[in-house]
């Protein structure tokens, strides 16, 4: 009898110790994406003399901010709508393979965040249709991700991960963003 129980026992803790394994590896294991771009989106802001070029525009601001200007601190409160060229490398008169279109918000008054709501948009030879992102960018953050929401074209109801890295910055001005978006979703 008790050797019965000592084998239930030992087996009863194998089982636990394979199925622990088993759930954690699971977990580290990382799906390969089907399909991966890199992209640059240039971004100028108007600063009220630069219509000619400009590529985004702050459409709100804080009581204390103005249209012109970021506010301060943090340029908390501010809204920037955005139609930027993307290029596949990170010269800015490389000839765009699409626009990236949408808006970000300044959302935080204590560090330099902004939140990201926009579309890679491509009619192209190389690429056709659209990917959509959403999400947080901690803009001091060397690297950081938003989620691909989806997609047209040849990224129909596309799903990933897109890491940003900030490419060059001059001022409030103008900075440029290096996109990998790596998709895990295809059809």
């Amino acid at each position: 009898m008790a050797a019965t129980t000592e084998l239930i026992s030992a087996l009863l803790l194998f089982l636990l110790i394979c199925s622990c394994n088993i759930s954690n590896s699971e977990k580290t294991r990382r799906p390969e994406p089907c399909k991966r771009l890199v992209l640059y989106f240039h971004d100028i802001v108007y600063n009220g003399k630069n219509a000619q070029n400009a590529t985004s525009a702050i459409v709100a601001s804080p009581a204390w901010g103005n249209k012109t200007t970021l506010a301060v601190p943090n340029r908390f409160g501010d809204v920037v709508v955005f139609d930027d060229p993307v290029t596949l490398d990170n010269n800015f008169r490389s000839t765009p393979v699409g626009r990236a279109q949408g808006f970000y918000l300044y959302d935080k008054k204590e560090i330099l965040t902004a939140w990201f709501g926009f579309s890679f948009v491509f009619n192209s030879t190389r690429l056709k249709g659209t990917i959509n992102l959403a999400g947080a960018d901690d803009i001091m953050k060397t690297t950081r991700d938003l989620s691909v929401v989806g997609g047209t074209g040849d990224f129909f109801m596309t799903r990933g991960i897109a890491t940003l890295m900030t490419d060059a910055l001059e001022d409030d001005q103008y900075f440029r963003l290096r996109v990998d978006v790596k998709l895990y979703e295809c059809y």
